[in-house]
């Protein structure tokens, strides 16, 4: 007995937008609501880690709600395949640089593959999409109708462009001019000016603030909107959209000298890949982003760093074509490994295809699974438990950290001990009990006998808070609703004990109560977890014999009591056996070793050039702790102006401010200085609220050597003032508007 799922269709939902208070929802008779999802446009210049993986994980657990919903659904994710680094690395690699990028395109494919996330195809005609750059004529075709449009309304001029250069890694640094080093070579970039071609974001102030305004869902979370008012309320200037130097990239459109610059490349991709060619448009662009078949939702989902050029300049772009605009873009935060950020230089980036998301790295007790599992079984064991634990652990919109012990911890505590063991248990009595026929809960509750069960309201509950929450891309919170009801159905085994019930046939409704009630909790969590479990939870399906597929079933349509009479379950084979924590562990440090063995010996693990210049780089200053406010050392010291020449101090706005965990002085801020966000430690955090510090124009000593302050990476250091015998903080600011990046002298 097996239940075998096609391929996912559109339509075989209908659709309703309306949900009641008690979970329910109401159908209408419009056609199916659309939707496009979109993950950022991967950069291809190494290989794909736990942080790409995340994102495109959430955006299959996204797609797969919608159209269990009955939404038509896009999702698109690519490479962006555009600049100087792909040309170098191709260099360092000794092949062409389209060569290059055509293997790391297929890196990120095998990748998702491996995570269980299928390609758009005939066969997977609800897959990923998936779009490149730079060779890709139709692209090419879109980039410049886009800038052509934007001419003819009048938002490019040709100007000259003066920013930092570094003329032996052919690499534009800065678009300040300023003295900077390059961050490959370490030598002074220098100084150039030339002719290029400017977009006119300045003009765009008031719309943008508006649309802020007029569409609050525009950005999200919430705070992230903040960081992008402020920046925006700061003014805007107008930004360089070509290079007259790049060799690799999109030609500008009638002007072979200049070649156009990453972000009308990159962004236009979510144009290109639902058949975007300019004049030329395909009936998918029509419907998903033109909502010429009724309405449509676009949704972009990136990570933090790239929020001001999703959320300023691509709405921007699209106003300047006379295109609509996205719905949403949702900024979430990084994946740290053990609450440090992931470095090559630090060894300690996750491969999720280095014995993870393939299951080689996971060891049963006395069983390695690449030993004595089929591949594939291995690989669903692996993806889902990755899967789970990223989605369970990082709330989504903030930092999350990964470590190979949580991933562990989880996979045995929830998966193993929760799930695989509520099935392992429920299924075997049934099948002895009751000759395999799944018996009907009598549905009485508690509140009306001593001996009823919760679990029906229970499960209501939980059907009501994940198709809410699910709906705003909670799965931290909406996996931790399941796994209560889980908990639920264990506590009710534990203490109604349907193996102690004696088989006096007048016992018989009892002991079908407390099994009747497992089996429509395990029904309800198959269908509630499947955008997150898919696999594990189509084979739940298959063994409770239910005869659609998990992926069919609308859960805002899911109800204590539909099960079907006569209906005989399956063997309970394990859904997740249990890991040998040490032992796993062992395994999948030994496997990252390897790994960063192997790449440490080719080419392709580093782009540095390591050749001396003949011109010092400016020197990074290094300072003295500094001492509280009446420290006599501290002020008895004497510098020469040329010492103080070295401290680079920059103007900045705090973007963002959040706590960080066990920390009870410390703040994390996002500072933006002109030509970059950096990351910034302080300890205000007794003194000042996060979201008071939004906006706030500060001074940064921005060549401090990167420090670690609770396992958080701190970039440079916020100037305050030392007041009284506290040492009370107050930070220095200005009355003036100065733009951020402006040097102090």
């Amino acid at each position: 007995m097996s239940v075998v799922c096609g391929p996912l269709k559109f339509g075989t939902q209908p659709y309703s937008s309306e949900t009641t208070d008690d979970g329910q929802h109401t159908t209408d008779s419009q056609e199916m609501k659309k939707f496009y999802l979109t993950t950022p446009i991967y950069y291809p210049n190494a290989r794909p880690h736990v942080g790409s993986a995340y994102t495109t994980i959430v955006c299959d657990a996204i797609a797969r709600y919608k159209r269990m919903c009955g939404y038509d659904v896009a999702f698109l994710t690519g490479t962006d395949e555009h600049g100087e680094k792909l040309q170098r690395a191709a260099d360092v690699a000794g092949i062409p640089v389209e060569q290059f990028v055509a293997e790391k395109r297929e890196l990120f494919k095998d990748l998702w593959r491996t995570l269980g996330i299928p390609q758009h195809s005939s066969e997977h005609p609800a897959g990923y999409r998936f779009v490149h750059t730079s060779q890709n004529p139709a692209h090419r075709t879109a980039v410049q109708w886009m800038i052509r449009q934007a001419g003819k309304a009048g938002y490019i001029e040709k100007k000259r462009y003066e920013g930092r250069y570094c003329v032996f890694d052919e690499r534009y640094v800065s678009d300040n001019p300023e003295p900077v080093n390059c961050d490959i070579c370490g030598r002074p970039a220098e100084l150039i000016s030339e002719e290029n071609y400017f977009f006119r974001l300045s003009v765009f102030q008031d719309r943008l603030l508006r649309l802020y305004k007029d569409q609050p869902e525009f950005v999200l979370p919430d705070f992230r909107m903040n960081e992008v008012k402020s920046f925006v309320k700061g003014g805007l200037h107008d930004i360089s959209i070509s290079r007259r130097r790049l060799k690799w990239g999109i030609p500008w459109p009638d002007d072979p000298e200049q070649v156009v610059y990453v972000w009308y490349d990159a962004l236009t991709s979510y144009l290109t890949g639902i058949g975007f060619e300019g004049d030329k448009r395909s009936k998918d662009f029509e419907k998903y982003w033109m909502g010429a078949e009724g309405p449509s939702e676009v949704v972009h989902m990136i990570g933090k760093d790239i929020l001001r050029f999703h959320a300023v300049y691509w709405p921007a772009f699209l106003m300047a074509a006379g295109l609509p605009l996205p719905k949403t873009v949702f900024a979430h935060g990084w994946i740290y490994y053990q609450q440090d950020k992931m470095s090559k230089s630090k060894g300690n980036v996750v491969y999720p295809d280095n014995g993870i998301a393939d299951g080689r790295g996971l060891v049963l007790h006395d069983k390695i699974l690449d030993l004595t599992y089929p591949a594939k079984e291995r690989a669903r064991l692996g993806n889902e438990a990755l899967r789970y634990y990223l989605l369970r652990d990082t709330p989504f919109g903030l930092d999350g950290s990964f470590s190979y012990e949580g991933l562990i911890q989880r996979y045995n505590s929830d998966l193993a001990n929760g799930l695989g063991n509520l099935a392992k248990r429920t299924l075997p009595m049934i099948r002895s009990y009751f000759d395999g026929i799944a018996p009907s809960p009598v549905q009485q509750q508690a509140s009306d006998s001593e001996t009823g069960s919760l679990l029906p309201r229970i499960a209501s509950q939980s059907r009501t808070y994940a198709v809410n929450r699910l709906a705003s891309h909670e799965f931290s919170t909406v996996l931790t609703e399941i796994w209560r009801l889980i908990s639920g159905a264990d506590r009710e085994l534990n203490e109604r004990r349907p193996w102690a019930i004696t088989d006096d046939p007048s016992q018989r409704d009892r002991r079908a109560d407390v099994l009747g009630n497992a089996y429509e909790v395990l029904r309800f969590v198959a269908v509630l977890a499947y955008p997150v479990l898919p696999l594990a939870t189509q084979q739940l399906w298959t063994q409770l014999n239910q005869r659609e597929c998990a992926a069919g079933v609308d859960p805002r349509s899911l109800q204590w009591g539909q099960l079907k009479p006569g209906t005989i379950v399956g063997k309970a084979e394990p859904i997740f056996p249990r890991l040998d924590k040490e032992a796993t562990l062992r395994k999948l440090r030994e496997l990252a070793d390897e790994d960063r063995a192997r790449e440490k010996n080719t080419k392709e693990a580093s782009i540095q050039v390591e050749s001396q210049s003949e011109q010092k780089p400016v020197a990074p200053v290094s300072t003295p702790a500094s001492g509280g406010a009446g420290d006599s050392a501290a002020t008895d010291q004497k510098i020469t102006i040329d010492n103080f020449a070295k401290i680079d101090l920059r103007v900045g706005t705090i973007l963002s401010a959040e706590p960080i965990p066990g920390a009870t002085k410390l703040l994390k801020l996002q500072v933006d200085i002109g030509t970059e966000v950096r990351q910034v430690c302080a300890g205000i955090a007794e003194y000042y609220k996060p979201e008071d510090l939004v906006g706030m124009k500060i001074v940064l000593v921005a060549n401090l050597q990167p420090r670690k302050l609770r396992g958080v990476e701190s970039n440079g250091m916020i100037l305050a003032a030392s007041v009284g015998e506290q040492g009370k903080p107050v930070l220095a600011t200005f009355k003036e508007e100065v733009p951020n990046g402006t040097k102090l002298k």
